[in-house]
């Protein structure tokens, strides 16, 4: 059961991803950029935590 649930709702997904492209690129490019930007902020506090472990957990 949980299986098929797990397809549906990727197949939901897809489908609302789709009409948002479809219907208006620009906004779905504004929103790749947001996800993109969230990406390399997490990866950049990600990076800043593990140099502040190297170094010593010095202030």
């Amino acid at each position: 059961m949980a299986v098929n649930s797990k397809k549906i709702a990727v197949y939901a997904l897809v489908v609302f991803a789709l009409y948002v492209i479809i219907t208006d690129p620009a906004k779905a490019a504004d929103y790749v950029q947001i996800g993109f930007e969230g990406i390399s902020s997490a990866a950049q506090a990600i990076g800043d935590f593990m140099t502040w472990v190297a170094d010593g957990a010095k202030n």
